[in-house]
């Protein structure tokens, strides 16, 4: 079976959809002219996994959600990512629409934004403009792409000015409380020159029974000598198809870390991508997910070398359970020129029934000779020995399941910023597995 891939939504409407949210020009032609590929681009194809059937096109597109006036408000579900101590800079965005947004005063007063996109464009239009889908992604790489320039309706815009340094994390939580919606979140943040943040996002929804589309891209653009610490934690229900690109682009001396909790129950087409423009540029690629039931998987990891002396390191670790499926490739490409450059890469899965299914794919790809790469890579289940070993110490055979298995992801997990996510992902873990 196909799904049917022609949208609901026509030029007409996505024209008076911008017109409504008072968007520049630029952005209404930007929508438009995506629209007009989105039909004539090719889906994704990712390695191994079949898309096909995937729901991308059935969603509800403009749904909003109610305001609330403080963070006792919100339902305990989504209320246990945010960390009370350290709520000064946060969003929340409930279904397309803000719930609640704050920023210090002391950062307004560095000039740092923190604000959802459609406030963005309309009181930012030419910062936004600059960066808006041009070094990271390009909407007309692919059908989600394009759908996802077009009909974008939610999201956050994070600009650091030069030589700021954000001592506190930077929070968003990303709510779909409506079982039917389709999430076109953007998230835009750019760091000046020398500039550091941490930013973490959390991505929540419920919906077991009904259908639900999140077509999410991240553009992160790190200048000269900046640092963008960049955490997230993805929790989409069954229900929820998710297609999520996250980019980052370093320039000289710049860092990015990421670390990624990916807990979606859905289908799940995941890239992440680092370009490494810069001399002395870094980038830590650290994910962890878990599958379960029948859902199926798809993750790619991607960081090139552009830049002399460019040290990057990719770290995946994936728990498969009952008849769940993933694949992990992890792709670290040395471009010519790139000389003095390191490229790692770790890649392991931990299957728990007999019925899952991982597969763990490294890549190096070099045009360079004065460089170091080096790749790792492990399919498998729980070793019988540290099973052993844990037992004979009068540990139950669960409690020395979980402990191996919180183990085995604790090196992603322990890179998260904020400690209350920290511990949430790790009952997401337990949820998940028992």
């Amino acid at each position: 079976m196909t799904v049917e891939t022609k949208l609901p939504f026509d030029k007409q409407y996505v024209n008076q959809f911008s017109e409504g949210r008072g968007e520049p020009e630029w952005m209404k032609e930007f929508r438009l002219q995506a629209l007009e590929l989105a039909d004539q681009l090719p889906m994704p194809k990712p390695e191994k996994t079949r898309i096909d059937n995937w729901n991308f096109t059935r969603f509800n597109h403009d749904v909003q959600g109610d305001v609330i006036q403080n963070l006792d408000e919100l339902p305990s579900e989504v209320r246990v990512f945010v960390d009370k101590e350290n709520a000064s800079n946060i969003i929340i965005q409930r279904n397309n629409s803000v719930a609640y947004a704050s920023l210090s005063q002391s950062l307004k007063e560095k000039g740092v934004i923190f604000t959802d996109i459609r406030t963005a464009l309309n009181e930012h239009s030419d910062l936004v403009h600059n960066y808006f889908m041009r070094d990271a992604v390009k909407f007309d790489e692919n059908r989600l792409t394009a759908l996802h320039a077009a009909l974008l309706n939610g999201g956050v815009f994070l600009y650091v000015p030069k030589n700021v340094v954000i001592e506190e994390p930077i929070q968003v939580v990303f709510w779909q409380e409506d079982d039917e919606i389709g999430l076109f979140n953007h998230v835009l943040l750019v760091a000046d020159e020398g500039s550091e943040v941490t930013y973490v996002e959390n991505y929540i929804s419920t919906n077991t029974e009904k259908e639900a589309v999140a077509n999410i891209v991240s553009e992160v653009i790190v200048n000269d000598q900046a640092k963008v610490s960049y955490g997230s934690v993805d929790n989409f229900a069954k229900g929820t198809t998710t297609y999520v690109n996250r980019r980052g682009v370093a320039y000289r001396d710049a860092q990015i870390e990421w670390a990624l909790g990916q807990m979606n129950d859905g289908n799940t087409l995941s890239e992440n991508v680092t370009n490494l423009m810069g001399e002395n540029s870094v980038a830590n690629a650290k994910s962890v997910s878990v599958g379960r039931g029948d859902q199926k998987q798809d993750f790619m990891t991607n960081i090139t070398h552009y830049g002399k002396g460019s040290d990057a390191h990719i770290l995946q670790h994936g728990v498969m359970k009952d008849s769940a499926s993933s694949i992990y490739n992890g792709v670290g490409k040395i471009e010519h020129g790139a000389s003095k450059s390191n490229a790692e890469q770790e890649s392991r899965v931990l299957m728990l029934s007999s019925k899952a299914r991982g597969d763990a794919n490294p890549i190096l790809l070099i045009d360079e000779d004065d460089v170091t790469a080096g790749h790792a890579a492990s399919v498998g289940r729980v070793d019988p020995i540290q099973l052993f070993y844990l037992m004979s110490r009068g540990i139950s055979q669960k409690e020395a399941e979980r402990l191996i298995i919180h183990g085995f992801l604790a090196p992603v997990v322990n890179e998260l910023p904020i400690e209350s996510v920290k511990k949430q992902l790790t009952e997401v873990i337990e949820r998940k597995v028992y």
